[in-house]
């Protein structure tokens, strides 16, 4: 009985120091300042711009300035190679990056589309710059600046942040449009980003003291040859493809299977759906983070992709029983907060997988290859529907799970020893 009261007394101790951690308040906070941009070069813009009269012509083009977050990668290692004159090598560039944020966002505010399009898409381009910018050394300072046992749950608390700085950039921003015009609102996103500067510059510094890249040669070369230089460094990549896989399949043709296959109302799918998946999902990345603690890494990725494949089986099951609110309801919390667990681990693995003398690179570079295979999968999900049908769709997309849950099992030892 001492044994077992001394054991739980050990635990619980964990857990408030980790939760009581200064840095995992400022990953919270980190993860809004991080999230905050992304609509505003994207669906708010498309909103803006749709509302002003702007032909879908032009508004369609505008979809490439998404494309620094694509190939932000190329410049990460300049990030590791360089260190602005102040706060660090991490926190200066975030405090750079953020600054040129507020500015970009602000100077938005007082473009015109109808007048102008052009000229503010050269400056959302400019934001979306500064913000894969602020990605990819947000992610480094993350990595850097969480102590091993804090990454589940300083990663849950990053996409919580993130979550919500979508949703008020996003759905809140489009709100406020009506009520205050399209110029206040992104005067008032701008200033919110003052949230990031203030962490930055209050935000602890990491505690491993490393030497950055001597050159640019090596900032570029270095991360690939520190990474392949590692016993099963293959097939940790493959793994990075492969573990939520399942997962994104399903992901591809959720609204369309509600809509389209289901026969649910755009309204329900809007409120059930998004909304209460948003809850779920952070509410898993929570739950996620927090048993992390306590299961370590390989546990927890074995453990949560397991709940990520069954939960794609809530699909097949509401494909079979056909339009039940209650079973809806059921299936998107149970498939977000599975997702929510599993995005957890998984951004603990990749923060695991870095060497903290080149995290902006690796980093950057195993997030784009986590994207991969969704890319080339996705594509197929429509052809695999029509042939087969949505329930041996929703199926397939769980055995499309297993192959990552065996490289798991496989490679144990080397994950162990992350």
């Amino acid at each position: 009985m001492n044994i077992f009261t001394n054991a739980m007394g050990h635990d619980l101790s964990d857990y408030r120091q980790i939760f009581r951690s200064r840095r995992i308040g400022v990953m919270v906070l980190a993860g809004f300042s991080s999230g905050l941009p992304l609509a505003l070069t994207g669906g708010t813009l498309q909103a803006w711009m749709t509302v002003a009269g702007v032909d879908l012509r032009t508004i369609g083009v505008f979809a490439l300035v998404g494309i620094p977050y694509t190939v932000k990668f190329l410049w990460a290692p300049l990030m590791d190679r360089f260190v602005p004159p102040w706060m660090g090598r991490r926190r200066g560039w975030m405090f750079l990056t953020q600054a040129a944020l507020l500015l970009g966002i602000a100077a938005m505010a007082f473009g015109s589309p109808e007048a102008a399009p052009f000229a503010l898409g050269a400056t959302a381009l400019l934001v979306a710059f500064s913000s894969a910018s602020q990605d990819i050394v947000i992610d480094a300072y993350r990595t850097d600046v969480l102590r091993e046992p804090e990454r589940g749950l300083g990663a849950a608390v990053f996409v919580t942040g993130y979550r919500i700085a979508m949703l008020v950039s996003g759905a809140l921003a489009l709100i406020l449009s009506e009520r205050i015009g399209w110029r206040n609102t992104y005067l008032l996103m701008a200033s919110l980003m003052a949230v990031g500067v203030a962490t930055t510059v209050f935000g602890p510094e990491p505690e491993i003291r490393v030497t950055p890249p001597k050159s640019l040669q090596e900032a570029v070369v270095g991360p690939l040859r520190e990474f392949f230089s590692r016993r099963a460094a293959g097939a940790m990549l493959l793994l990075i493809v492969l573990y939520k896989l399942g997962d994104a399949y399903a992901g591809t043709l959720t609204t369309a299977f509600l809509i389209r296959g289901v026969g649910f109302s755009p309204t329900e799918v809007g409120t059930i759906n998004k909304g209460l998946g948003l809850v779920s999902l952070i509410v898993g990345a929570m739950i996620g983070g927090t048993l992390m603690v306590r299961l370590g890494l390989y546990r927890s990725l074995m453990t949560f992709g397991i709940f990520q494949a069954v939960s794609n089986l809530s699909f097949m099951v509401l494909s079979w029983l056909g339009k039940s609110y209650a079973m809806l309801v059921v299936t998107v919390a149970f498939e977000n907060v599975c997702g929510g667990m599993g995005t957890a681990a998984f951004v603990a693995l990749l923060m695991a997988l870095c060497d903290h003398r080149y995290t902006a690179t690796q980093y950057a570079l195993l997030s784009s290859l986590a994207a991969l295979g969704r890319i080339f999968v996705a594509p197929t999900s429509g052809y695999v529907v029509e042939s087969v049908g949505w329930a041996v769709f929703f199926f397939l997309t769980a055995v499309t799970a297993l192959p990552g849950l065996w490289m798991l099992g496989r490679y144990r030892r080397e994950i162990a020893e992350l």
